[in-house]
C-alpha cells in the first residue's frame, strides 16, 4: 500500500537442526494496492494483500498487528486478539486478510505506519517477520479523546502471535497487548498500562504430569497513575495427543485460575502466585498461558488488557533395561566374557548419544557407544570383559548409560549385574588333574582281571586234576603186571 512495504528477512525461530536454514519463501504485504485514506471515526474494512514470492509453500500462515503504542495505530483496540490465519499460500501466489476496524477519533491528518508480523512454516521450520502499510488518515476539527500513557514497553517484552497449543516464541517469552477503556469515569486523560515483566517457575524445570508454582511480575508502568483492583485471569489452550488434546496444557492444582490484586502504586511491580499442574501427555515443547487483565485507576475508570507467557515443558526420559547375559558367566584369569543387553526407550523423547561403561573389581572392558535411541525404539549393547583378576562369584559389577537430551545435558543410568573370575590353574594342578582322570578312566579293567585270574585257576585245577587221573592209571597198570609175574613165578 502506497507502493511501500516493509519486507524484513524472516528468521527461524523453530528448526530441526543447529544450523540456521535458508527460507525459500518470501512474503511481501500490501504489493499493488494503493494507500488507504480513512477518516477520524469511520468504520473500515481493511484489507492486506500477501504475495508469496518465494520458490516454496507457505503453510500456516498467521498475519497480526503489532500495537507497540496504541497512539501509533489509527484504529481502535476493540479485541484482545486480531490474528488472522491462512492455511497456505502456494509460491507465486496470493492472498487477502481482512479486519473490521474503527478508526480512531483522536487521529491526527498524516500518513500512519501499520507495522504486521507474520508466522508460517515450510513444513520443517517455523518463520517469522515483520512487515509495515501504510493508512492514510484525516483528523476531526476538534480532539477530546484520552490518550495513552506513553510509557513505552521494556525491552525485556517480546511481541508473539501464535496459536493455541503451538507456542512458537522463545521459551520463556512474554507478549503484552495495549489496555481498553471499558467503562467509568471519563476524566482520564492517560491510560495507565500494566504490563508482565518476567515470571518464574518453581520447580524451575515443568516436568510434564508434574506440580509447579507460577509467579508473574506484573508493572504500572505509568508515572503519574495507580491502578486498583485487578483481576487476572489465566487460560491455557488446549494442547496434547488423541482424544486429551482437547483439555487445557495447565490447569490450578488447587482453586481458581483468577488472582485478585488490590493495587499497583505509579511505577511499582507487584507479584502474582498460581500452583498448575502439566498435563503428562505434553510433547516437549513451550506452552502458552494468556492471561488477562481488568482494573481502575484513581478516577474509577476501567480498563482491560492481556498478556502472553511462554512456560517450556520438559518430558522426563523413561526407559528400562532388559536382562544382562554373559556368555561364559564364569571366566579364569586372562580370559574374556561376552556382555549383551537392551534398552527399551519407553518415554516420549529421544536419548542422544548413549554411551555404556563398565566398571567393577577385577574387570575391564572398552565402553560402548550405542548411538541416538527414538522414543519407542531398542538400543543394543554388546562389550566384551576381561578378567584381570579373582573375583568371588557373587561379587557385583556395575553398567553405567549416559546420555544426553536435546539441550545437550547429560545424564546417567547404572545396573548392577555378577560374575566370576577364577584363577589361571598350574602345570602341576593339570598333571595332578590329568592323572586321576586316566586312573578313573582305568577303573573298569578290574573286573576283566579278575575275571581271566578266576579262569586261570579253573584250567589249573582242571590241569592237575587230569595229570593225577593219568599218573594213578599208570600206577595200577605196574601193579597188574606185578600181579602177572608173581603169578608166573609160582
Amino acid at each position: 500500500m502506497a507502493g511501500e512495504s516493509g519486507n524484513e528477512n524472516p528468521s527461524a525461530i523453530s528448526r530441526s537442526s543447529s544450523e540456521t536454514p535458508i527460507p525459500k519463501i518470501r512474503l511481501s504485504v500490501g504489493k499493488g494496492q494503493s494507500t488507504p485514506n480513512y477518516n477520524a471515526e469511520q468504520k473500515v474494512e481493511l484489507t492486506v494483500k500477501i504475495v508469496n514470492e518465494g520458490s516454496c509453500d507457505a503453510n500456516n500462515v498467521k498475519i497480526s498487528p503489532v500495537i507497540d503504542n496504541a497512539s501509533d495505530f489509527p484504529f481502535k483496540i476493540e479485541n484482545m486478539n486480531e490474528e488472522k490465519t491462512i492455511e497456505q499460500i502456494k509460491a507465486g501466489e496470493s492472498a487477502e486478510a481482512t479486519w473490521n476496524f474503527s478508526v480512531r477519533a483522536d487521529v491526527e491528518t498524516k500518513s500512519y505506519k501499520t507495522p504486521f508480523q507474520i508466522t508460517y512454516d515450510d513444513g520443517t521450520n517455523i518463520y517469522e517477520t515483520n512487515k509495515y502499510i501504510y493508512v492514510n488518515t484525516t483528523a476531526k476539527k476538534t480532539d477530546d479523546a484520552p490518550k495513552a500513557d506513553p510509557t513505552p514497553t521494556p525491552d525485556t517484552t517480546q511481541n508473539v502471535s501464535g496459536d493455541a497449543g503451538q507456542a512458537i516464541y522463545d521459551a520463556g517469552g512474554i507478549s503484552n497487548s495495549d489496555p481498553i477503556a471499558t467503562g467509568g469515569s471519563d476524566k482520564s486523560q492517560s491510560v495507565p498500562r500494566v504490563i508482565v515483566t518476567g515470571f518464574s517457575t518453581n520447580p524451575e524445570n515443568v516436568n510434564a504430569g508434574s506440580d509447579f508454582k507460577l509467579t508473574v511480575h506484573v508493572k504500572n508502568t505509568s508515572k503519574t497513575t495507580a491502578v486498583s483492583n485487578l483481576l487476572f485471569d489465566m487460560q491455557a489452550p488446549s494442547a496434547g495427543t488423541d482424544a486429551a488434546a482437547e483439555a487445557p496444557a495447565f490447569l490450578p492444582s488447587s482453586g481458581s485460575s483468577t488472582i485478585y490484586l488490590e493495587s499497583i502504586p505509579a511505577g511499582e511491580t507487584r507479584d502474582i502466585s498460581i500452583d498448575l499442574n502439566a498435563r503428562a501427555d505434553l510433547v516437549q515443547k513451550p506452552y502458552s498461558i494468556a492471561m488477562s487483565m481488568k482494573y481502575e485507576d484513581g478516577n474509577a475508570a476501567q480498563y482491560e488488557a492481556s498478556s502472553s507467557l511462554a512456560i517450556p515443558v520438559k518430558q522426563a526420559a523413561r526407559f528400562e533395561f532388559s536382562d544382562i547375559e554373559l556368555s561364559p558367566d564364569s571366566i579364569q584369569v586372562g580370559e574374556e566374557a561376552n556382555l549383551t543387553c537392551n534398552i527399551y526407550n519407553t518415554g516420549r523423547i529421544k536419548l542422544y548419544n548413549v554411551k555404556i561403561k563398565f566398571s567393577g573389581d577385577g574387570i575391564s572392558g572398552k565402553d560402548v557407544f550405542v548411538g541416538n535411541v527414538d522414543s519407542g525404539a531398542t538400543g543394543t549393547i554388546d562389550g566384551m570383559l576381561m578378567g584381570e583378576s579373582e573375583v568371588p562369584a557373587g561379587s557385583k559389577c556395575k553398567m553405567t548409560m549416559t546420555y544426553e537430551d536435546e539441550s545437550g545435558k547429560s545424564f546417567t543410568a547404572e545396573k548392577e549385574f555378577e560374575m566370576e573370575v577364577t584363577p589361571v590353574m598350574d602345570d602341576d594342578d593339570t598333571t595332578m588333574v590329568g592323572a586321576v582322570e586316566e586312573e578313573e578312566k582305568s577303573t573298569p579293567i578290574i573286573p576283566i582281571v579278575v575275571v581271566v585270574i578266576v579262569a586261570a585257576v579253573v584250567i589249573a585245577v582242571l590241569v592237575v586234576h587230569k595229570k593225577k587221573k593219568k599218573q594213578l592209571a599208570l600206577e595200577e597198570e605196574d601193579l597188574a603186571d606185578e600181579v602177572d609175574r608173581f603169578t608166573e613165578d609160582e
